[in-house]
């Protein structure tokens, strides 16, 4: 569970990112003047407020030292923290180095030992000189939770899930039960080309509608954010319109060798079949092509 958290964090960071540098600077301003910190810490209740989903919220100075107590809605994290050196910490060091706006990597929290993320904007003087850099830790849970909110979180989201759900255990047994069909049908009837053919074509149709369970799971039962750089948007669909045109390919090829031994006058019909094929390969290719560019 831990992985898949880590891999949707992966897909949305840099959208979580923007959000949250957008929100800090909605209530601080990137420069101020030298010694002005109350007047940013009064700021955090509001930020605190608008972003109600983060675990603390405290400043450093441009050494490192926490000057702030946490603001929280937790008791055991809020009012503490103050005096802390966090100048070891990624979010402050990266902060320094690259002057701007971080989300750092998820890290285990000293705390509670759970994964958290901490977003860092630095504040600087008229000079350009870096005077503190205001943190706020998330709990990998609720950064997945606020940037790209799971459907779990609501009640059409549970019914969604479980229909989504119900159907991914009614076309897994459609394909074991596919399966097994075509892997019993070798060992009963042996070497006899028709029914392998058979065969061929149930194991191959078991495999496309696992992909398409897999695809369904992913995205809708376990809400996995779709990769459109990575092309999963459109591989799935892709993966089982191959699967389709394999298994009817090899439909048509045992009809070419069926009728050619009982009723040539019916070769038409397998002809026909492989132009069927060959529309469904060239508009495959026309389709492929087109969501590349």
């Amino acid at each position: 569970m831990v992985i898949r958290e880590i891999e949707e964090y992966a897909l949305i960071r840099p959208k979580a990112r923007a959000y949250l540098c957008y929100t800090f600077s909605r209530y601080l301003h990137e420069k101020v003047k030298e010694g002005n910190i109350e007047s940013i810490i009064a700021k955090l209740a509001s930020l605190n407020e608008d972003l109600p989903l983060n675990k603390a919220i405290y400043v450093l100075d441009k050494n490192g030292i926490q000057i702030s107590e946490n603001i929280s809605s937790n008791r055991h994290v809020h009012g503490k923290g103050l005096g802390e050196d966090r100048s070891d910490r990624a979010y402050y060091y990266k902060t320094l180095k690259e002057n701007r706006c971080k989300l750092t990597d998820p890290y285990p929290s000293l705390n509670d030992n759970k994964l958290v993320v901490t977003s860092s904007f630095p504040i600087y003087n008229e000079q350009r000189e870096l005077l503190y850099i205001i943190c706020v830790d998330f709990t990998l849970e609720n950064i997945l939770r606020m940037v790209h909110p799971s459907s779990i979180d609501s009640t059409f989201g549970k019914t969604s899930k479980f229909v989504y759900g119900t159907f991914c255990i009614a076309l897994s047994v459609v394909a074991i039960m596919m399966f097994l069909k075509g892997v019993l049908g070798f060992f009963h009837y042996g070497l006899e080309i028709k029914e392998m053919f058979e065969s061929t074509i149930l194991l191959t149709l078991s495999l496309a509608i696992f992909d398409l369970i897999k695809a369904i799971f992913e995205e809708e039962v376990l809400g996995k954010e779709k990769s459109h750089e990575s092309g999963d948007v459109h591989g799935t669909m892709v993966r089982f319109l191959g699967s389709i045109i394999i298994a009817l390919s090899i439909e048509a090829l045992m009809l070419v060798f069926k009728f050619a031994i009982t009723d040539p006058s019916k070769l038409i019909f397998a002809v026909y079949l492989i132009l069927g094929i060959t529309a469904l390969m060239i508009s495959l290719s026309i389709y492929l092509k087109a969501i590349k560019k």
